[in-house]
């Protein structure tokens, strides 16, 4: 007998902290003391186990670019799985997919597979402090790396939603190297650079903002990075977990032309399985263990079932009528937004502010209780969307005209009651 959602939650707490494997999950943020729990999913929707089907916008926070349970991807790895599911040595598919990587990617000429965002991101400040014998790193308030003990400090996203501080358990040492400045503030960092700059190892920024609600860099703040980059000696790493193969087949530093030394990947490059990647510069990347001194390693790095899927999405993304699509639909559903509150947009990822006019442009204190509201009312309409005013929407090609018009008819009805 399958057992009612309060029963699993109650299972759940009893089991996992908080019930939940990752914070936000546990929907505390959005005023609900138990989360739905899913059953499965297909292209656009997700059928719960108290037997709803809910319009998914978040495709589990990005990585799904063709929906869930998309036919190419199961079966690619389905084939994979027959052959096993682990093996801990070379396998093509590991090298097939550095080779999809590298040739979208502008700025990576060698990279290396992992198995997590969080993972990709503190190797690859790990390799940028090795190779430049230099130990700070400066990061922007609202920016989420992951959750590695250097990045939790002013991290957006899962900390802001549930309000907690933002590194209780990191030794004062580690985050002591740290240096968190305003996102889109030029003259803040510059600053930085000029009284930390000869011990500055690296600038590390999401290129697009997707952990403090959609936040665009602003027209020269990223050219401006990659110039003090340049001056100081310090490499410059993208973090495009989100944004990579979203908002563009290269990512957000082929839409907006500005290459960096390191990139961080994730979400979409796994196709929606545990895989990430970091690459860059190859003068950069070889000082990575076995080539070079800088250790990195990981048992289940280049797993084969994760690649398979990684690779049956990136060989689709060659296409540029997906990303054609990708932006009519995008678009099309930020245009019906739009009238209820400002509405932040860069390719497929796109957040709704609602009653609000002016932009946001870096990591802001934002109205919970409000978004709160919009999230049940459009949970209770069918429609789930993060439970969190600082993530995106998350189109895909299986949201079609009629799921974008009914999202927008929702929010409507929720915002005029």
């Amino acid at each position: 007998m399958a057992l009612l959602t309060s029963e699993r939650w109650h299972r759940a707490r009893k089991l996992i902290p908080g019930g939940v494997n990752s914070p936000v999950r546990a929907m505390r943020g959005v005023g609900l003391e138990e989360p739905f729990f899913v059953e499965r999913g297909e292209g656009a929707f997700l059928d719960t186990a108290d037997g709803r089907t809910l319009l998914d916008w978040v495709q589990s926070w990005g990585p799904l670019i063709f929906g869930h349970a998309d036919a190419d991807t199961v079966e690619a790895v389905r084939e994979a799985a027959l052959d096993g599911t682990s093996f801990g040595a070379p396998t093509e598919r590991e090298v097939e997919l550095a080779a999809e990587i590298v040739d979208a990617v502008p700025s990576v000429e060698r990279v290396r597979l992992v198995s997590s965002g969080t993972e990709a991101a503190m190797s690859a400040v790990r390799l940028a402090r090795g190779f430049t014998h230099r130990d700070r790193v400066i990061k922007f308030a609202g920016c989420y790396h992951g959750h590695a003990d250097q990045f939790l400090a002013s991290a957006g996203s899962g900390l802001a939603t549930l309000g907690i501080p933002a590194s209780p358990g990191v030794p004062s040492g580690v985050i002591a190297d740290t240096i968190v400045c305003e996102f889109n503030d030029v003259d803040g960092v510059a600053s930085a650079v000029e009284r930390y700059g000869e011990g500055l190892a690296a600038i590390i920024v999401e290129p697009v903002a997707g952990n403090m609600g959609c936040v665009p860099a602003a027209p020269g703040f990223l050219e401006a990075l990659r110039l003090l980059c340049d001056a100081s000696g310090a490499l410059l790493v993208f973090d495009e977990v989100i944004s990579g193969f979203r908002v563009a087949r290269g990512g957000a530093q082929e839409r907006l032309g500005v290459t960096p030394d390191l990139t961080v990947l994730g979400k979409i490059v796994g196709g929606g399985l545990p895989l990430a990647a970091f690459g860059g510069r190859a003068e950069v990347m070889e000082q990575l263990a076995p080539s070079g001194s800088v250790y990195q390693a990981g048992t289940l790095s280049g797993n084969p079932l994760a690649t398979a899927a990684g690779l049956a999405v990136l060989r689709r993304l060659r296409d540029p009528a997906v990303y054609e699509e990708l932006e009519r639909r995008s678009a099309r559903l930020a245009a019906g937004l739009a009238p209820f509150g400002r509405v932040q947009r860069v390719g497929a990822m796109l957040t709704l502010f609602a009653g609000r006019e002016e932009p946001v442009e870096r990591f802001t204190e934002l109205d919970g209780e409000r978004y709160a509201e919009l999230f049940r009312g459009l949970l209770e309409r069918g429609i789930y969307v993060a439970p969190s005013q600082y993530e995106c929407l998350f189109p895909s090609l299986a949201h079609g005209d009629a799921e974008i018009d009914s999202t927008i008819a929702a929010v409507a009805d929720v915002l005029a009651g």
